[in-house]
């Protein structure tokens, strides 16, 4: 018995390790091939044009005690140097400032090529919920604006 078993590792050995070279190539392909959903409309605030890009349809994860949503933002137009901080939210009215700086989620990071952020978001995405981006300049001076959430976004909820 010990050998017939013996006989049946040998017999697929070889098969599963050329499965496991194609799988590693499957992935490999996506990772560099990565599929996006359509971005958001652009929009234009203050001195600048921003258009968010979501990172994937999926529900908001669990991001260090905080449901957050992935997005990459576009500025064509403005320097992001004038920012002093800029956050991205979702829900049905934007947070305030004082409790946005309360924390890091939702803080725009990266460079004048594109901005990352983990949204905060609700733990279900509802049609009523809006994309918030609120931006404050080293004057001080704040600007806000929405996106409708698209349905690719709450429809997989």
């Amino acid at each position: 018995m010990a050998r017939m078993q013996n006989t049946l590792w040998n017999r697929y050995k070889y098969k599963i390790n050329g499965l496991i070279l194609v799988l590693v190539g499957y992935f490999l392909y996506q990772s560099l091939f990565p599929q996006f959903p359509d971005a958001l409309p652009t929009q234009e605030l203050g001195a600048f044009e921003v258009t968010p890009i979501p990172y994937n349809v999926d529900a908001p994860y669990l991001h260090d005690g905080t449901y957050t949503k992935d997005f990459l933002l576009l500025f064509s137009k403005g320097q992001v140097s004038t920012i002093r901080q800029a956050y991205l939210t979702i829900g049905t009215a934007p947070l305030p400032l004082a409790t946005l700086t309360s924390g890091d989620a939702g803080i725009l990071h990266g460079s004048q090529h594109g901005q990352e952020v983990h949204a905060i978001a609700p733990e279900v995405l509802r049609a009523e919920h809006k994309i918030w981006l609120t931006i404050e300049d080293w004057q001080g001076q704040h600007q806000v604006t929405s996106w409708a959430l698209p349905e690719m976004l709450y429809s997989n909820n």
